[in-house]
């Protein structure tokens, strides 16, 4: 089942003949996509289209309504975030369990997740359209890379709680399928870097990706993240004006590669985040212990 969505590879029957099994299949297969949970906040894998839909919406609400996108017209009038991407991905859901209303109405945050088998269905990852990341994968031959992407959250649930929330989302779903490095875009906003000195020259200077793992932005969409010395840096307001998901990447141990991209139409200034897994995996183990391992475990389906 690697080369299917989660939504195609654990679809049910609804026509089965036995009512109670497939109630019972149901309630087993609610269990098992669920990824993490944190008070009344709950994180698993959409289940349905309608929920991949919700997901959709939410992105649309930040990125488009908030945050000023410019969307292709007819996604724009779905008012529905969507691209080629959506139908081999799994989509990680942020849901708020003790709001009222159906499912698809309690997605209160997403993050999209491509495996690299599904990535080729698509002819490459997201990323791939900005970064030099089939040069990384080709370096790293044997190892299973995951890219993250779509990342949001309604303002009235940003909080460390859901960051930590999907990112025990993550962490389990990582060591469920047995990935070896985690990578995709993350953003600043507005499209002029010279705005984000500080902290893009903090990431070029000390955090940039080394051999093995250095990747750089394809030289017709490459900008220059090293933009002050590195004597000039101020690390304390550097890392203040980091965008929270990029501070969390930083937590994790994350490395960046080499220039930065400018995304017109969603209006951002995008840098490529790596994060091998064993680079992480003590580190986090520690911090969300047993919880998120007891989730990891799980078997979800048999990919």
């Amino acid at each position: 089942m690697e080369g299917e969505s989660a939504v195609q590879g654990l679809a049910l029957n609804e026509k089965s003949a036995d009512p109670a099994l497939a109630r019972r299949a149901c309630e087993a297969l609610a269990e098992q996509t669920v990824l993490g949970r944190i008070g009344q906040l709950e994180v698993r894998l959409a289940r349905e289209e309608e929920e991949i839909a919700a997901a959709q919406a939410v992105r649309f609400r930040v990125f488009h309504q908030e945050l000023g996108a410019r969307l292709p017209a007819i996604t724009a009038q779905e008012e529905r975030d969507a691209d080629r991407f959506d139908a081999v991905c799994d989509h990680l859901l942020v849901i708020d369990t003790e709001s009222a209303g159906p499912t698809e109405d309690r997605v209160v945050g997403t993050y999209r997740l491509l495996p690299q088998e599904r990535a080729a269905m698509t002819g490459g990852f997201y990323s791939e359209d900005e970064f030099e990341l089939n040069r990384l994968i080709e370096r790293h031959h044997g190892r299973r890379f995951l890219e993250l992407g779509r990342s949001c959250v309604l303002p009235a649930y940003r909080s460390r709680r859901t960051i930590e929330l999907l990112w025990q989302g993550i962490w389990a779903y990582c060591r469920r399928y047995r990935f070896d490095v985690m990578t995709g875009c993350a953003s600043f906003p507005g499209i002029v870097p010279a705005a984000h000195a500080q902290a893009l020259s903090y990431l070029s200077h000390f955090c940039r990706a080394e051999e093995p793992w250095d990747v750089r932005a394809k030289a017709h969409r490459y900008a220059c993240m090293d933009l002050m010395p590195p004597e000039g840096v101020d690390a304390r307001a550097a890392l203040s004006a980091m965008p929270p998901l990029i501070k969390g990447y930083l937590r994790l141990g994350a490395r960046f590669g080499e220039g930065c991209v400018i995304d017109h139409d969603f209006g951002t200034t995008d840098v490529l985040v790596v994060l091998p897994v064993e680079m992480i995996s003590q580190r986090y183990t520690a911090h969300y212990g047993a919880e998120a391992e007891r989730f990891a475990v799980q078997d979800l389906d048999n990919r």
